[in-house]
């Protein structure tokens, strides 16, 4: 599958958020209600959901900030690496 260039921003951002509001949501719920009967409900249904809806449009407006931050605290050669 080959997206366009132009799309890369938001193609991150969707899969960024879709891998952290999957892993942090099953995290929380197993915190906050421990191995219940229907926890993949609660879970996949309910918890998952409900963080990507937040998640998402976050991240369109997070990543740019800390691709700028890392910018410019990272040097622009690493060390021992020769041009």
């Amino acid at each position: 599958m080959n997206i366009p260039a132009r799309h890369y921003s938001l193609v991150f951002a969707s899969i960024l958020s879709l891998m952290m509001s999957f892993l942090m949501s099953g995290v929380i719920t197993f915190i906050n209600l421990g191995w219940v009967s229907d926890f993949f409900v609660r879970w996949l249904l309910q918890a998952f959901p409900s963080a990507w809806v937040v998640a998402f449009p976050v991240s369109l407006f997070v990543v740019p900030v800390v691709r700028r931050l890392v910018a410019g605290m990272v040097a622009d050669e690493l060390p021992g690496r020769v041009r």
